[in-house]
C-alpha cells in the first residue's frame, strides 16, 4: 500500500511537508488567470509562456553546468545561483498586487510573484527520485496480489502496470513541459487537466482525489484497527479500535501547516523500511498465522491461480494501488528547478519500485502461500514478533493517516467551500475555526468507511479502480489525447500573436474543418492509440469496482466474515 508519505532528506525538499501557511499563500500565484480584456487563456497563450520557461530554465542549466561541481553535486544540490537569478529579474515595473498576509499594506509586484514561485523550484532530479520512491514504497499488498494469481499473472502484471504507468507519467511530463509557466503555473493534476478540457475536468479530478484522499485514511484506520487488534489478542472490541485511530487523527490533524509535519514524516518512511525487513525476516523463520485467514492444510504456491476472475481482478487492483503515485507527480515537477528532467526521477523511481515490489511479493508469497495477509506484516504468527512490527506500522500508519488527512481536508476546504460555498480563506482567522471543524468531520467519514467494510483487501481494490486506475493510467492517454487534437488543429490557423491570442484562429470547435485538423493528420495512428487506451483503461476499471462490490457483497452474505461496526476482527477466524 502507498500509505507512507514522502521524506525530507539533506538538501530535499519535500513540497507537501515543507511551508508554513503564511509562505504557502505568499508564494501562490494568484489564481485569477485571465488576460487583460477578462477572458481565459487558451491553450496556445499556455504553451506561449510555457516555452519561454523551458528556454529559461535551459539556460540557467548551461550556467548551472558551468558552475557546478562533481555529479553528486549536479543531482542532489539545489542551485542558489539559479534561485538568485530568478528574484532578481522579478525587479522591473509591473502591475501590483496585494500582499496575501491578512492586515499587511505592503504591495507585491506581479513580477515578484512569479519569482516567488520561481525561487521555491529547488528540487533537482536526484532529490525527487527519492521523494517518488518513498512516497510510493510501501509493498505491504503484493504477497496477497501473487496469491490471488500466482506466481506468472502476478510477475507479468507488474511488469505490465509498470510500464503503462511509466508510460502515463511521460505524458503528464511532456504536458506539464509544455503547459506550465511563471505566469500560468501547473500545481495539481486538476491544474493541468483544467489547461486542456477546461473546468468541469479540474473538478473531476479534484473530486477523485478527495475520495482517494479520504478512502486512504479510511484504510490507515482500518489497518490499525486490525493490528491493536491483533496486539490486544482480540480481547478489545475492534471498532472501539478503530475509533482510538480515529480520535488519534482527529487530535493529531488539528495541526494546519505541512511544515510541522516534515520531522514525522522524515520518521514514518524509516518505520516502514523496519517493518520490511522484519516481516520478510520473520516470515522465513516462522509459520504463517493460521488463525487470520480460513485455511487448513499445508502451504501451496502456484504458477497460475485459477480462481473465479473476480477474484483474481481484486488482486491486481492491488498492483494498480502500488503504482499509484501519478495523482502528486504534478506537485513534484512545480517543485522542480529543471522540470525537463523529471523522466530521470521518474525512469529509476520505476525500475526500482518495480524490483522491490516482485521481489517482496514473491518472498513472502513463497513461505505463506494461501495464508498471505493483507498487510503482509499482519500475517506473522509469533505474537512477540506480530506485536513488534505492528506498534512499528501503527505510528507510521498514524503519520501518514494525518498527512493524509490535512491534504484532503485542504482539498475539500479550498476546492468546495471556498470556491463554491465562498467559506473564508485557511489564512484568515475564520478560516483557520472552520478548519479545526473540519477535521473531526473528516475523520469520522474516515471512521464510518473504515468500520462500516472491514475488508482491508476489497476496500483497497475499490479504492484502486475507482480512484488510482484513472489518475495513473486513464486520464494521461485522455489527457495527451486532448492536447495533441488542439495542437494538430492549430496548425491551419493563422500566426499566434500573443497580444491578441483569440484572433488567430479561422475556425472554431463547431466546425467540421477543425475536427478533421484535429484527428487526420500525420498523427492520427497516435490518436488512436491513445483514444484505444483510454477506452481499455476505464473499462478495466469499471470491471474491476464492479468485481470489488461483488465481492464485498458476497463477503457479507457469508458466515464467519466482520460485519459492519462488529466487536469481531477481521483477523480472528478462530
Amino acid at each position: 500500500m502507498a500509505f507512507q508519505p514522502a521524506v525530507i532528506g539533506a538538501g530535499v525538499r519535500d513540497p507537501r511537508v515543507y511551508h508554513s501557511d503564511k509562505k504557502e499563500q505568499d508564494a501562490y500565484v494568484p489564481e485569477d488567470y485571465h488576460l487583460p480584456d477578462g477572458t481565459t487563456p487558451n491553450l496556445e497563450t499556455y504553451m506561449y509562456y510555457a516555452k519561454i520557461q523551458r528556454d529559461k530554465e535551459a539556460l540557467s542549466a548551461k550556467n548551472d553546468a558551468e558552475d557546478s561541481g562533481g555529479l553528486i553535486s549536479r543531482i542532489f544540490k539545489r542551485s542558489q545561483e539559479s534561485d538568485k537569478r530568478s528574484v532578481a529579474s522579478a525587479h522591473s515595473p509591473r502591475d501590483v498586487a496585494p500582499s496575501s498576509e491578512e492586515g499587511d499594506p505592503a504591495l507585491v509586484t506581479a513580477g515578484e510573484y512569479r519569482a516567488a514561485s520561481g525561487a521555491l523550484r529547488t528540487a533537482t532530479w536526484g532529490s525527487v527520485f527519492y521523494l517518488i520512491t518513498t512516497d510510493i514504497l510501501g509493498p505491504y499488498s503484493t504477497p496477497w496480489a501473487f496469491q490471488q494469481v500466482g506466481y506468472g499473472p502476478g510477475v507479468a502484471c507488474f511488469f505490465v502496470f509498470g510500464i503503462l504507468a511509466a508510460y502515463g507519467g511521460f505524458l503528464l511530463w511532456w504536458m506539464f513541459l509544455k503547459l506550465d509557466s511563471e505566469r500560468y503555473p501547473v500545481r495539481s493534476f486538476g491544474d493541468l487537466g483544467q489547461r486542456i478540457y477546461g473546468s468541469w475536468f479540474r473538478h473531476l479530478c479534484n473530486i477523485l482525489q478527495s475520495l482517494q484522499l479520504v478512502f486512504n485514511v479510511g484504510l490507515i484506520i482500518l489497518q490499525n484497527g486490525q493490528g491493536l487488534s491483533q496486539m490486544a489478542k482480540f480481547k478489545f472490541c475492534f471498532s472501539a479500535c478503530n475509533v482510538v485511530w480515529a480520535l488519534s487523527g482527529m487530535i493529531l490533524g488539528q495541526i494546519r501547516t505541512l511544515q510541522k509535519f516534515g520531522l514525522v514524516a522524515n520518521l514514518s518512511i524509516w518505520l516502514n523500511v523496519i517493518v520490511l525487513i522484519m516481516t520478510m525476516a520473520f516470515v522465513a523463520n516462522s509459520a504463517p498465522n493460521y488463525n487470520a485467514v480460513p485455511y487448513v492444510g499445508p502451504v501451496i504456491t502456484q504458477a497460475i491461480n485459477l480462481q473465479p476472475f473476480q477474484s483474481q481482478l481484486n488482486g491486481i487492483m492491488q498492483i494498480v494501488f502500488s503504482y499509484g503515485g501519478a495523482m502528486i507527480f504534478i506537485e513534484f515537477m512545480a517543485e522542480m528547478r529543471r522540470p525537463m528532467d523529471f523522466w530521470k526521477a521518474m525512469a529509476f523511481a520505476q525500475i526500482f519500485i518495480f524490483v522491490v515490489y516482485t521481489l517482496f511479493g514473491l518472498f513472502v508469497y513463497t513461505y505463506q502461500g494461501q495464508y498471505v495477509v493483507n498487510p503482509a506484516n499482519q500475517g506473522i504468527s509469533a505474537y512477540g514478533l506480530q506485536t513488534t512490527t505492528n506498534a512499528i506500522s501503527l505510528t507510521a500508519g498514524l503519520i501518514a493517516g494525518a498527512l493524509y488527512g490535512n491534504i484532503g481536508v485542504k482539498v475539500i476546504y479550498n476546492n468546495i467551500l471556498v470556491e463554491l460555498f465562498g467559506f473564508p480563506k485557511l489564512t484568515v482567522t475564520w478560516g483557520k475555526y472552520y478548519f479545526a471543524i473540519c477535521v473531526p468531520v473528516y475523520w469520522s467519514i474516515a471512521f464510518v468507511i473504515g468500520s462500516a467494510i472491514p475488508l482491508f483487501s476489497l476496500l483497497s481494490a475499490l479504492v484502486a479502480a475507482v480512484c488510482i486506475f484513472q489518475f495513473t493510467y486513464t486520464f494521461p492517454p485522455f489527457m495527451i489525447l486532448g492536447y495533441c487534437m488542439q495542437v494538430d488543429a492549430s496548425k491551419g490557423d493563422r500566426e499566434f500573436n500573443i497580444h491578441d491570442p483569440h484572433a488567430h484562429r479561422v475556425d472554431t470547435w463547431r466546425n467540421l474543418s477543425r475536427w478533421q485538423r484535429a484527428f487526420f493528420n500525420k498523427n492520427w495512428f497516435f490518436h488512436v492509440w491513445n483514444f484505444l487506451l483510454t477506452l481499455a483503461c476505464l473499462s478495466c476499471a469499471i470491471l474491476s469496482a464492479y468485481a470489488a462490490i461483488s465481492s464485498m457483497v458476497s463477503a457479507f452474505a457469508s458466515s464467519g466474515t466482520a460485519t459492519s461496526f462488529s466487536c469481531k476482527s477481521p483477523l480472528d477466524n478462530s
